[in-house]
């Protein structure tokens, strides 16, 4: 099972000016001996992460990916025509695994402290996001 990633930003901050700092704390143990390997097999991401830096970086890295290209996005690319380029590929069994972050995020939400955010200090948030993790896992 990967190990959690959290990183706690502002309230105005995109999502994908975090990508690559979420993904860069990812770590996927091993089945044997050896260290926790950081290039996960695949990834699956909502829309907010189709840009072209994020598929890009994941490129890179050699990572396999399902995000949805956003609907203004693809009616720009058709409005191109051939100087569009193709669409970018989408695994829909892969994207249909997807929802169980979302809903892991909603059970997370479910949590006052989480949802409300009354917390001043960033770290002070992430210790409250942790202990709620901590409080589902073990209620399993």
């Amino acid at each position: 099972m990967p190990r959690l990633s959290l990183v706690v930003t502002g309230g105005q901050r995109a999502d994908c000016t975090q990508f690559q700092r979420v993904l860069a704390k990812i770590r996927v143990p091993r089945v044997g001996p050896g260290r926790p390997r950081t290039k996960p097999d695949s990834l699956a991401a909502d829309k907010g992460y189709s840009n072209g830096s994020c598929r890009e970086y994941l490129r890179r890295r050699g990572i396999r990916h399902s995000i949805q290209e956003k609907t203004d996005s693809q009616a720009a690319r058709l409005h191109k025509g051939s100087r569009g380029g193709r669409p970018p590929g989408f695994d829909e069994e892969r994207y249909k695994k997807h929802n169980t972050v979302e809903r892991a995020i909603n059970r997370l939400k479910q949590s006052r402290a989480v949802a409300t955010r009354y917390d001043k200090r960033g770290y002070v948030f992430l210790g409250t996001v942790i202990t709620a993790a901590l409080l589902i896992w073990l209620r399993r």
